[in-house]
């Protein structure tokens, strides 16, 4: 039943890439959201996954930064914001074996949730989440290939260009703390492809917001 369900996401999350399309069937999306919401965990809606305001995203949303992201086997990946863990289990089957994917996450019972149900989906050569300021991005692991952004941010950080391959891809969204667009862009600061508008929760840092005074 569960198959059954994933291939009707996937479908139905509007991706046409064959590899977005096999990585949404392959990952159990009810393991990574609470078990009183795994009813609805293969429905077309972002749910809640923590006591904060911490969500997994909509299945579509998920296949639009990844069909932003161009992600091919062996790439090195960084996300920001990684909540759940689901988009880096997509994320690893997408790049393979060869790749690697890291994930930064403020919250540390969040990391820890979604370390373990990472490693018992048999990715942790792939796949690592990490509990500190996304903010400031990983600059020992750097550069990387790709770097998708899973919150709402007023601007990309300084650190995140720094990290970023001379060819790589950063796929955010970018606007005010209610209402914002995916963004595409390279090393520049101007954006190479444009989204759709899309709503994700604000980035937290460790320290204060990311969004100041009044908008």
């Amino acid at each position: 039943m569960t198959d059954e369900r994933a291939a009707r996401m996937a479908t139905d999350s509007g991706a046409s890439d064959p590899e977005i399309l096999r990585a949404l069937r392959a990952v159990p999306r009810h393991r990574f959201v609470p078990e009183h919401l795994q009813d609805a965990a293969y429905q077309d809606q972002p749910l809640p996954i923590s006591n904060g305001e911490s969500t997994i995203s909509a299945p579509h949303m998920v296949a639009i930064q990844l069909e932003a992201a161009r992600l091919v086997p062996g790439l090195s990946v960084l996300e920001i914001g990684s909540g759940s863990g689901y988009l880096i289990a997509l994320i690893a089957e997408m790049i393979g074996p060869t790749g690697h994917v890291l994930g930064l996450e403020l919250d540390p019972s969040l990391v820890a949730r979604s370390r373990s149900i990472l490693d018992s989906l048999g990715l942790r050569d792939r796949a690592e989440v990490r509990a500190t300021d996304g903010w400031e991005g990983a600059s020992d692991r750097a550069p990387f290939d790709r770097i998708l952004i899973s919150c709402a941010v007023p601007q990309l950080a300084p650190a995140w260009r720094d990290q970023l391959a001379p060819d790589g891809r950063i796929v955010a969204p970018v606007g005010d703390r209610w209402v914002q667009r995916l963004l595409t862009f390279g090393r520049g600061s101007n954006p190479i492809d444009t989204g759709p508008e899309c709503r994700f929760v604000a980035l937290h840092r460790a320290h204060y917001p990311i969004y100041r005074g009044p908008l």
